[in-house]
């Protein structure tokens, strides 16, 4: 591999916006891509009175609620890198589809609520982020709404989530009273409501305004100076390895729906943001982003991203090397090759047929029902597999028919679809064949049943079973049926397995004890 390919593979930056619901994760987005020249106008994800709606958001049932419940791949130029943007759903009940994007980035930027700091869903997916050891940058938006004191909110940053943090701008005043930031990386004010030519304004090197300004008569211009100073005494050291070890969050204070801040957060964080990072296989070696061999894995299947033609696209992070469309590859599960001649890259819906791309790139491959969540593609003669991506234990289930029975093909083609793309999990009785759903909440099976009627034309009928606790077993051989009841019910996943599917946790400990010999295991 030459010097050209590595210095792709340099520019490219790679990442996720995670919050907690309506913390403005996609209206974000859409300013990104705005400062990209990948959109014309930024659409707000709730845009249903104007007719407006986010890019990222594509699927019908997300405009109509205003939620994000797919995770969409975004891709623009800016400034000589080349930037991947994984727009992830917000909603709890979709949290498995973003610890799997997770997997896919590296690095993460954290959308927080000025009015309502950090949220239960923020902390799960900061803990995913942490885990992994990636950056973590953190936007608080919606300054131009009242909210916390932002002393407090960088207090909670380091006592919720137990990360050190480092302001690299500080909001002066709040609200209908927002004036602008106090850029500390930048040395500047950056004004709210002024245009272009106007809007920065230079400090000197004490840190005031270098030239006179109305602004410096206002009390909010006196606090955000002596909160300054505060920070400058008191705070975080800027540290350029500990925001790679993901120890220290750089913070930017902004609004999305204003387009405030967004630019300079953009460029700031594009600075810092790393490059493609190395990747764990099973066997605990880590291939390195520059190595001359493809490879990559698929963290993301979709159905019908184009109704008309019923497809499923496989979406692929290139970990190493340069893909080339129409070249071969082995996917070791099924030790297999593929040529991969039906290629895609992506602006939520909208795509076009990629013929290069490089290690942190995501490129969408056409699938016929081949690929597995979690698969290795290799363009070598290599032979590993990455590290598996997490799997969730189901918590609620429900059994499942068509309406109509005429529509049995359409109903079980779209339901093994569906299961692939990982939202709902698909099992079934033993001798009934009866067809039941697992997920980890009850908004997953509204898309289903939504998406069900509106792409396959079934619409189904569903038996709420309630909670359940589900357990796989490790020694299968050993299970009979005698040991199932109306407390545990034995089904089959999709893979064949066997699955007790227990009351509760009481039911669960009555079994352990009466049928010790039995090694039950959940999945995360």
């Amino acid at each position: 591999m030459d010097n050209p390919i590595n210095e792709e593979i340099a520019a490219r930056r790679t990442f996720a916006i995670i919050s907690h619901p309506d913390a403005g994760k996609t209206t974000i987005t859409e300013k990104l891509l705005y400062f990209g020249g990948a959109i014309r106008d930024a659409g707000t994800v709730k845009g249903r009175k104007s007719g407006k709606f986010a890019t990222s958001d594509w699927m019908e049932i997300e405009k109509q609620r205003g939620i994000s419940v797919t995770s969409s791949v975004m891709q623009f130029e800016y400034d000589g890198k080349q930037v991947n943007i994984l727009d992830t759903p917000g909603h709890e009940d979709f949290s498995e589809d973003t610890y799997r994007t997770l997997m896919a980035v590296d690095a993460a930027v954290m959308m927080v609520d000025v009015g309502r700091g950090i949220e239960p869903q923020t902390i799960k997916l900061f803990k995913v982020c942490k885990m992994r050891g990636i950056p973590i940058f953190t936007f608080i938006n919606k300054m131009d709404r009242q909210g916390k004191e932002p002393l407090d909110l960088m207090e909670e940053l380091e006592e919720v989530l137990g990360i050190e943090s480092y302001a690299m701008n500080w909001p002066i005043g709040m609200g209908k009273e927002f004036l602008g930031i106090y850029d500390r990386f930048n040395n500047r004010i950056e004004q709210v409501r002024v245009e272009d030519e106007n809007r920065f304004l230079a400090l000197d090197e004490d840190g005031s305004l270098a030239e006179p300004h109305p602004m410096e008569e206002t009390s909010y211009y006196k606090q955000a100076l002596e909160d300054v100073l505060l920070l400058n005494e008191a705070g975080n050291d800027f540290d350029v390895n500990r925001i790679a070890k993901g120890d220290l969050t750089p913070v930017f204070f902004g609004s999305a729906l204003t387009n405030f801040g967004v630019q300079t957060f953009l460029e700031t964080f594009l600075q810092f943001a790393p490059s493609p990072q190395s990747r764990m296989t099973k066997a605990k070696e880590e291939i390195d982003p520059y190595s001359k061999e493809f490879s990559g894995f698929i963290f993301k299947i979709q159905a019908n991203m184009n109704p008309a033609h019923r497809d499923r696209i496989a979406f692929v992070r290139i970990v190493s090397g340069a893909f080339e469309r129409g070249m071969t590859v082995t996917v070791p599960r099924i030790a297999r090759t593929f040529k991969l001649t039906q290629t895609t890259q992506f602006l939520a819906d909208s795509r076009e047929t990629v013929d290069e791309a490089v290690a942190g790139d995501i490129i969408g491959l056409h699938d016929t029902g081949n690929y597995q969540i979690g698969d290795t593609v290799i363009g070598g003669k290599s032979n590993f597999e990455f590290d598996a991506l997490p799997v969730f234990t189901p918590e609620l289930f429900v059994r499942v028919t068509a309406k109509n029975v005429m529509k049995s093909k359409h109903f079980h083609k779209g339901i093994l679809q569906l299961v692939q793309e990982g939202a709902i999990q698909y099992y079934r009785t033993l001798h009934t064949e009866e067809v039941l759903l697992g997920a980890v909440g009850q908004l997953q099976f509204e898309v289903f049943e939504h998406r069900m009627k509106n792409e396959y034309n079934v619409e189904v009928r569903m038996e709420h079973l309630g909670s359940k606790v589900a357990r796989w077993i490790e020694n299968e051989a050993d299970v009979k049926e005698s040991m199932a009841g109306q407390r545990a019910m034995l089904v089959k996943d999709r893979y064949e397995k066997l699955v007790f599917l227990f009351e509760n946790d009481f039911a669960m400990r009555w079994f352990n004890d009466k049928h010790s010999d039995i090694k039950l295991y959940n999945l995360l």
